[in-house]
């Protein structure tokens, strides 16, 4: 078996990644309204005249398609949720507040989630500074992660909450410095945060039978640092990227533990417009630090990721949006640690209508390396101003049980949300 699926078992799932947005393609000169647009991760009140308070309810129901002999529950999601959002600006000082209640009844259990708490202020026109707890995202995939390892919420992500909730908050320093020719963004985690990775809870995965449900790993005591530089000739965006800390899911196995192996990424991606359409290219090389010569066959080796995409309107209304995916993972000094090659392919549909109140969307993975695939079909309403419903399924596929899709057959689930916003 690959190196690469002896550690699959606690989900690197930073492999494959992103949000599913009608938006297809994250624009990285462009990123700071992406973001506001697609994750929802800052909301100032430009008027200093008072204190806006605003949000949701939303109340979201999910069941599996077929039993899982590991999961006790068929739910894989039940709850009530409320969300609470303001924002103060005060001279050149901005603070910003988000944060969600609710009652999840798959796990029985109250939680809390703070999205965002963060002061913000600006020295000149070049110089932005923001601290605080904060949703952080760059790059160019769609659900393809590669430059970007801010924290995911993978159990979010397949059990059907909003697509907000894939990206996890940070408390994180970031700094934003703005020139005539390129920009630079340098974000500080003082602690370590990782992915809200797949644990057997929710939702069980290769290798998990027999293993305690839930299981939590050890998490590094230590800091992040990602840092970007980008700009643009003509219409030709392009960003450089670097980060240093750790893998973001425990997929390496050290001490008989599953852990956080310590790595660094580089990476860079171009955008441009191309024949009508948005055209994307994203290269990164991790460096596996726990074990460099990659001797080890339980802590991943170096490995090369790229991707190349492409997103055109078909017609008024409807975007085809397309996406392949390579991983490599570098042959390590000795033979039980071998070369191998994942291909991944990409294809989005989306369709709005009724004033583009009604979306209908469909987003779907294959990879003809390991034969697996993952559907996501989503229908979206917009009744009025207050009332929103969402329908949606995630659908796994696969002729093996330990492929990265395949070991999901079991998470197979629909779900339906209903949301009022205030």
């Amino acid at each position: 078996m690959r190196k690469l699926l002896v550690t699959s078992s606690f989900i690197a799932l930073t492999a494959f990644a992103g949000s599913a947005q009608p938006l297809a393609i994250n624009d990285d000169n462009g990123q700071d309204d992406w973001e506001q647009d697609s994750w929802g991760d800052d909301s100032w009140q430009d008027d200093n005249t008072g204190i806006a308070l605003n949000g949701f309810v939303e109340g979201a129901l999910g069941t599996r398609s077929q039993t899982d002999a590991n999961i006790d529950n068929d739910m894989t999601l039940a709850e009530l949720r409320l969300r609470l959002e303001t924002g103060y600006q005060w001279r050149d000082y901005r603070a910003s507040f988000k944060g969600d209640i609710s009652y999840d009844d798959v796990l029985n259990e109250w939680h809390t989630d703070i999205r965002d708490l963060t002061l913000a202020t600006s020295f000149g026109s070049s110089l932005d500074v923001k601290l605080g707890r904060q949703v952080l995202t760059w790059g160019t995939g769609d659900l393809l992660f590669l430059n970007d390892l801010f924290a995911k919420d993978w159990q979010s992500f397949f059990s059907g909450r909003d697509d907000e909730y894939l990206k996890a908050p940070s408390t994180s320093v970031k700094l934003s410095y703005y020139h005539n020719w390129a920009n630079i963004d340098l974000v500080y985690t003082p602690e370590f945060t990782p992915d809200n990775y797949i644990n057997g809870e929710r939702f069980s995965f290769y290798g998990s039978a027999g293993m305690t449900a839930g299981f939590n790993a050890n998490e590094p005591n230590d800091d992040e640092w990602s840092a970007r530089l980008y700009g643009h000739v003509a219409q030709l965006e392009w960003a450089l990227y670097g980060y240093t800390g750790y893998s973001k899911s425990p997929d390496a196995i050290i001490n008989g533990e599953p852990t956080f192996y310590a790595m660094d990424a580089w990476g860079a991606s171009l955008s441009q417009p191309v024949w009508g359409g948005l055209a994307n290219a994203e290269v990164s090389f991790y460096n596996s630090k726990d074990d460099p010569s990659g001797t080890d066959p339980l802590i991943p080796n170096d490995q090369w990721r790229g991707l190349i995409g492409y997103e055109h309107e078909l017609i008024t209304n409807m975007t085809l949006s397309g996406q392949y995916y390579v991983e490599h993972l570098v042959a390590g000094d000795n033979e039980l640690a071998p070369a191998s090659t994942r291909q991944l392919t990409t294809l989005r549909l989306t369709y709005r209508a009724l004033q583009e109140r009604l979306t209908v969307s469909l987003f779907g993975f294959y990879s003809p390396s390991d034969d697996d695939a993952y559907l996501r079909p989503v229908v979206s309403y917009r009744v009025n101003d207050s009332w929103s419903t969402t329908l949606g399924a995630n659908l796994f596929m696969g002729k093996h049980s330990d492929s990265f899709f395949g070991q999901f057959k079991d998470a197979s689930n629909v779900y339906w949300r209903l949301r009022y916003s205030y």
